[in-house]
């Protein structure tokens, strides 16, 4: 065993003094990006620094062996991106993988490291999640003289008269010791830039891809080659041309990403630039504004998990088959349940388990693929288990409570009225084994056996559309109707337009208001308003309510899809995914879901919207 960790050492500093004598361009691992026949993957995400859940994660999943050296034989061991910021040990975290990375290969296995946001972030110079511990790693890294170099120049911009103190002062706040050791550590010179720089941004494994954020758009028009190649070569050449820009004093290593633009667009027009730094500045400028760090960008986007799977079905196939691939594992996003989440018929597997437990308190799992059995290892558990099925989440509320709970609560809990507007409904508190939650009550109409909030929420389940909140009917007060629960933190789209909010949106706005109006359309909603377009101001997430005026007899689309088709030019956009639900309503199976809850001619009407809906 010595024998072998000296050989498996030897091999490491060969591979790293090779390593570092590599050109940054991505060419240097071109095509090293899929691979078959592996017999065993084992997947993990968001390190962030957790050096110690990681090294208990990788040792019960059986990759890491005797004294935290590789142990995982021809296992192919992948880390789906942000091993950096927040927690304190990043560097001791990249200092373990670049050592197994070469020990991996001397027992036929492979670590694959693929770039998250967060790398990408300390490459460019957007620092903004950099903890303390994070730059004392790098405190000896740095002399006194740089740090007096670039205060001096940092003192000149500033006023004459300011407090020398005071400016020291306020400049150690801002780069504090380490700052300048770690920025060139991630330069295009540096050991952990260049490291970085080679990392693809995907890999596919016996069919399965490996991602950081999730399969945008983007990745369908890329394909894998792009992504890895063109994409990512946006990030290389702009660390390459930013440090060449600082070398020349025209940046200044403390300007972070988002400052780089106003700097290069407003430089001096007596500063005499070199051809060759002309072009460096035309470059940065234009790669400043690069589709990787756009919200489409595989590292950044949450629609895999965020949008509903009528909204993300046809980008999930198309993205799939651009990559040759039968599914995806992402990270980035901290699954709710912190467990590893399968979604969209085990397609999209979610491995972000939140394992820096200071800031997300969750821990590491690793997901465990052995041929056609997939299972999961957890650091503090003390069973396998499998995926769980990602959970109907429609609204902010307590991450305790599914949607199972909530139909319970909603049935059986105990109702305190805490308010009855004009409009008749009532809004109630209501309790059930310690659980308390809001709802708002909806009288039926007299002498209809028509609930229309009920009906709404049934058939959002059976299309899976997730945006009605949990509804179930209920008597309050000896008067029939139905009870919905209310999330918490929202505000209307009314509200949201006035704040300029909503650019955040896991799932694009865009996207949802289109699945509203083929929802609307086939519900024939007359009442829809922006006022009944609510958001979840966590994730912005549309929710939609008050579904009164719903369900009627009428053929075609009610006023305000209409007019969208109007406005726009263009025919409500209604893909395979959506044909696909819609074709699975079925006379049957309409009439055993909606019978308790619509009359006869409406559901009637419901199948011939569908059909219509189908031809559209």
């Amino acid at each position: 065993m010595i024998a072998n960790n000296k050989m498996r050492g030897l091999i490491t500093a060969i591979v790293f003094a090779g390593f570092v004598s590599l050109s940054v361009q991505p060419q240097a691992v071109a095509g090293d990006w899929r691979f078959s026949g592996v017999e065993r993957v084992v997947a993990v995400s968001d390190v962030h620094g957790a050096y110690d859940a990681m090294i208990a994660t990788l040792t019960k999943a059986g990759v890491l062996g005797e004294e935290q050296g590789w142990g995982g034989g021809a296992t192919h061991l992948v880390i789906t991106g942000d091993i950096l910021d927040r927690g304190p040990d990043s560097r001791k975290v990249m200092d373990l993988l670049m050592q197994i990375e070469s020990e991996a290969l001397y027992d036929g296995g492979r670590v694959h490291l693929l770039l998250g946001n967060h790398e990408i972030m300390n490459l460019v110079g957007d620092l903004r999640y950099v903890s303390k511990e994070e730059y004392a790693a790098f405190a000896d890294d740095e002399s006194d003289q740089d740090r007096e170099k670039w205060f001096e120049i940092y003192r000149k911009d500033r006023s004459k008269n300011a407090d020398i103190e005071m400016l020291r002062h306020e400049y150690t706040r801002k780069n504090p010791p380490g700052f300048f050791g770690l920025r060139h550590a991630f330069s295009s010179k540096g050991k952990y830039g260049q490291w970085l720089m080679t990392k693809p941004l995907m890999v596919v494994i016996n069919g399965t891809a490996f991602v950081h954020g999730g399969l945008s758009p983007l990745v369908a028009e890329l394909g894998l080659d792009g992504v890895n190649g063109e994409l990512k070569s946006q990030v290389s050449d702009y660390v390459v041309q930013v440090d060449m820009l600082i070398d020349e004093g025209v940046l200044d290593p403390t300007d972070n990403f988002y400052e780089h633009r106003d700097k290069l667009e407003n430089l001096p027009k007596n500063k005499r630039l070199s051809p060759e730094v002309n072009v460096a500045v035309r470059t940065a400028l234009k790669l400043n504004e690069g589709s990787i760090h756009g919200p489409d960008s595989p590292l950044w986007y949450r629609g895999t998990v965020g949008c509903g799977p009528l909204i993300e079905e046809d980008k999930l196939v198309a993205a799939l088959a651009a990559l040759d691939a039968e599914r995806v594992v992402i990270g980035h996003t901290p699954t709710l349940t912190r467990r590893i989440l399968q979604r969209m018929d085990g397609r999209v597997i979610e491995i972000d388990t939140g394992m820096l437990q200071a800031a997300y308190q969750g821990s590491g799992n690793a997901l465990i693929i052995e041929g056609d059995a997939i299972h999961v290892v957890g650091e503090t558990m003390s069973e396998d288990y499998q995926p769980v099925a990602h959970p109907r989440r429609v609204g902010y509320r307590s991450e305790s409570l599914d949607a199972k709970q909530l139909i319970q609560i909603l049935a059986s809990g105990d109702i305190t009225p805490t308010s009855t507007p004009e409009s008749g409904k009532t809004t109630v508190n209501v309790t059930h084994f310690g659980e308390s939650i809001a709802a708002v009550f909806e009288e039926t109409a007299r002498g209809k056996n028509v609930f229309p909030e009920l009906a709404a929420y049934r058939l959002d389940v059976m299309l899976g559309l997730g945006m009605v909140p949990v509804t179930v009917a209920r008597e309050l007060g000896g008067k029939q109707g139905s009870l919905q629960f209310i999330p918490g933190s929202m505000i209307d789209d009314v509200d949201r337009a006035k704040r300029r909010r909503g650019g955040s949106a896991w799932c694009p706005l865009n996207d949802q208001w289109q699945a509203m109006y083929v929802f609307d359309a086939l519900t024939y909603n007359e009442g829809r308003s922006r006022q009944n377009m609510l958001y979840s101001v966590d994730n912005w997430q549309l929710i939609l309510a008050e579904h009164k005026h719903t369900f009627s007899t009428k053929r075609g689309f009610p006023r305000h899809v209409a007019n969208v088709e109007a406005q726009s030019g263009k025919k409500l956009q209604i893909g395979d995914g959506w044909k696909k639900a819609l074709a699975e309503l079925t006379d049957d199976y309409l009439n055993e879901e909606l019978g308790d809850a619509l009359d006869k001619s409406r559901i009637k009407a419901i199948a011939k919207r569908r059909d219509d809906l189908l031809k559209h």
